[in-house]
């Protein structure tokens, strides 16, 4: 018997492409498969992985285009025996309402469009989902098979396959593309192969590290998916962490408190709340006058900076004598905090 040769990332893609994964979400039903068109791609994706952004957007393209039919032979597994993908791209919904419709479409109508696995790298007789999650889901609750084809991919081709499938979804929150964007620059994949999974340019894989750097793994997914929150908001709530790593223990609070039905975006915009009052209160600035009233200065603070600037008449001969008087206020902290050691 001769030996299967190694499917390309091409041959993987077969009859589950983003056109009928989301002809699936709607109806259940298959799609027509698209008459593949041209030569195979030889040395897909990885071989496009080593050329240039431009060439890796316009090879992934092509395989977007490229459904083959025939993609391998479909088999019926146990679900318990299936992990998910090593690198999660969805974050739970909000609603299960949707989900529920859509494990009693599986359960009435069966499972029309088969899922994508692979043999697990590390534990022998046991698979992960290339991508299907939310099928292989519904029939783990449901206890059906599970129709799937097996594939031969390794973990570059993994995350860019998902990439392909994700590339066309009008689901995907910001903050989830973000989160998968991390979890593949913890795997140590390369940026260049991050930029073709995600279909993105290297100025917003910049922003996205902006926020995964900063924002823990941990509170984005107890916030979640937050579908009404985009990227400005998202980086907003960065710059307000950075500027205060004391408040990670703040939002952690306040989402242990959070209503469990309550709404990802909802739940961002109570973190959001938790920690901005702090870093506003300082914005308005604070008048300086003497005894008699008079104008002296305005007083602007922030978590790390105090700013002075001169008001009135005798302003400028104020912020001297403040100038003036910072050495012995430095002496009078020193000798304050020592008095105050045990």
């Amino acid at each position: 018997m001769s030996k299967s040769p190694r499917k390309s990332i091409v041959a993987s893609f077969g009859l589950l492409s983003a056109e009928l994964e989301n002809k699936l979400a709607s109806d259940q039903q298959p799609a027509p498969l698209v008459p593949s068109v041209g030569n195979r791609v030889g040395a897909g994706v990885i071989g496009a992985a080593h050329r240039a952004i431009d060439d890796i957007r316009s090879e992934r393209d092509r395989l977007k285009a490229l459904v083959e039919s025939g993609g391998g032979a479909i088999r019926e597994l146990d679900p318990s025996l299936i992990d998910p993908s090593p690198y999660p791209d969805r974050l739970p919904d909000d609603d299960e309402a949707s989900f529920e419709a859509f494990k009693r479409s599986i359960e009435t109508e069966g499972q029309k469009v088969p899922v994508q696995v692979r043999k697990h790298p590390s534990s022998p007789g046991r698979y992960q989902i290339v991508y299907g999650h939310r099928r292989w889901l519904a029939t783990k609750q449901l206890g059906k098979a599970l129709r799937a084809i097996e594939v031969e991919i390794s973990d570059l081709d993994l995350v860019l396959a998902q990439g392909i499938e994700n590339a066309s979804r009008q689901d995907l929150t910001w903050i989830e593309r973000a989160l998968f964007a991390s979890r593949m620059d913890d795997a140590g994949i390369k940026p260049r192969h991050i930029y073709a999974a995600l279909s993105i340019e290297d100025t917003e894989l910049a922003r996205m590290r902006n926020v995964y750097r900063v924002v823990p793994a941990d509170i984005i997914e107890a916030i979640g998916r937050a579908p009404k929150i985009g990227r400005p908001r998202w980086l907003d709530l960065a710059k307000a962490v950075a500027g205060d790593p004391d408040t990670l223990d703040s939002i952690r609070t306040t989402l242990a408190k959070v209503d469990p039905v309550e709404t990802s975006d909802k739940r961002f915009q109570r973190v959001l709340s938790a920690i901005k009052p702090a870093t506003k209160k300082g914005l308005g600035p604070t008048p300086i006058s003497d005894g008699s009233g008079t104008k002296l200065a305005a007083l602007v603070m922030s978590p790390k900076e105090v700013r002075i600037s001169a008001e009135g008449s005798l302003g400028i001969e104020f912020l001297k004598f403040v100038e003036a008087e910072l050495p012995n206020l430095a002496a009078q902290f020193a000798l304050q905090r020592n008095h105050e050691k045990p």
